[in-house]
């Protein structure tokens, strides 16, 4: 059985944080979040984007990047930054894997980019813009490590509900 982690470090927009908790829940991937939020959990937006799914979440909480790491150690993480030099469908990713992101305006710590530059990603796109959305950019990470994975316990079949094949 394969063990895939998101990481949310500090996510401020609840209805990215919604939506990601859906991809978690249909992939089956552990969601992680890291304090401080900007909004409540209880948020009506965060609910709505993943309302049907919050209760299929496997999730954890942190008050700090420390705590997250204290807590989680042996893990192969790899960080989603746009300064990162790797493009993220040409790197492996083993059993156990954190794919961390970082808030929407700021994305993660410097300090933690350049302590760990072989482990730094990057969803390719155009120079002259800023970035992906949050949400978009955890789908495309979560489904290529699942694609490595040959999409482990995942339906790959989908049935019509008025006709038969």
């Amino acid at each position: 059985m394969y063990n895939l982690n998101i990481v949310l470090a500090e996510p401020q927009i609840p209805q990215n944080t919604g939506n990601i908790s859906r991809t978690c829940a249909v992939t089956g991937a552990r969601l992680h979040l890291i304090r401080p939020f900007g909004f409540e959990i209880s948020d009506k937006h965060l609910k709505r984007a993943g309302l049907d799914y919050w209760d299929k979440l496997d999730i954890s909480y942190y008050d700090s990047m420390p705590e997250f790491f204290e807590k989680n150690k042996g893990g192969n993480f790899f960080y989603f930054t746009t300064k990162g030099r790797s493009v993220h469908s040409e790197v492996s990713y083993p059993n156990n894997s954190y794919l961390i992101f970082g808030r929407e305006d700021k994305g993660l710590p410097e300090e933690l980019l350049h302590n760990n530059p072989e482990r730094c990603v990057r969803i390719p796109m155009r120079n002259e813009l800023r970035s992906l959305n949050l949400s978009n950019s955890v789908a495309i990470a979560v489904y290529e490590a699942l694609r490595q994975w040959d999409y482990p316990e995942l339906s790959r079949e989908g049935k019509l509900t008025q006709y038969e094949w």
